[in-house]
């Protein structure tokens, strides 16, 4: 009698230790996809930017033929943004892109009759509104991979998760140069 009260108990244990298991499997894996989705999102808004800047620049340069090294930063920064590979190149890659467009829009304010021009103002509208819709997406990209790796690191998921292969992903950072405060001189 007391051997099967034993084995019951042993029983009831390991199945709950392999329901636990399972449990926590799944969630890790449902957590990595929601990390791989959000990052897919992100790759869907820098695609639509990666679109519209040639379309911008060919714009501008009909107003400012002779702000040619302005274009060639835009275009290569372009360039290295669409071939980066992974969380880390893709960022450095976005925050040059990021600045090369701040020039192109320096040399557009120096043009008045192309600030007027429908089809930039158009395209800068877009463009706009499509850097919104990153930033949005990086911040959910970085709030998924917080809660990812937050459930890799606690005990005893922790054990689970080095056991499984699970690893820590990096965050989507900004980089030096958009850290600083922007100045506005008039």
């Amino acid at each position: 009698m007391l051997w099967n009260l034993v084995f019951i108990f042993v029983f009831i244990f390991v199945l709950l230790f392999i329901v636990f298991l399972i449990k926590t499997y799944n969630t890790l894996v449902v957590l990595r996809q929601r990390v791989n989705n959000s990052w897919a999102q992100i790759d869907v808004q820098l695609k639509r930017r990666y679109d519209l800047i040639p379309n911008l620049v060919e714009t501008v340069k009909g107003y400012a033929a002779h702000e040619k090294e302005v274009f060639e930063r835009v275009t290569e920064a372009r360039s290295k943004a669409i071939n980066a590979q992974g969380v880390e190149a893709q960022g450095q890659a976005e925050n040059m892109l990021s600045g090369a467009l701040k020039s192109l829009f320096a040399v557009a304010e120096n043009y008045p009759e192309l600030k007027a021009n429908q089809n930039f103002l158009k395209l800068q509208d877009e463009l706009s509104a499509t850097e919104g819709k990153i930033a949005y997406s990086r911040q959910f990209y970085n709030d998924t991979v917080m809660k990812f790796n937050t459930a890799i690191e606690v005990f005893p998921q922790n054990i689970i998760a080095g056991f499984m292969g699970f690893n820590s992903i990096p965050y989507f950072e900004a980089g030096e140069g958009e850290r600083e405060a922007v100045n506005i001189k008039f």
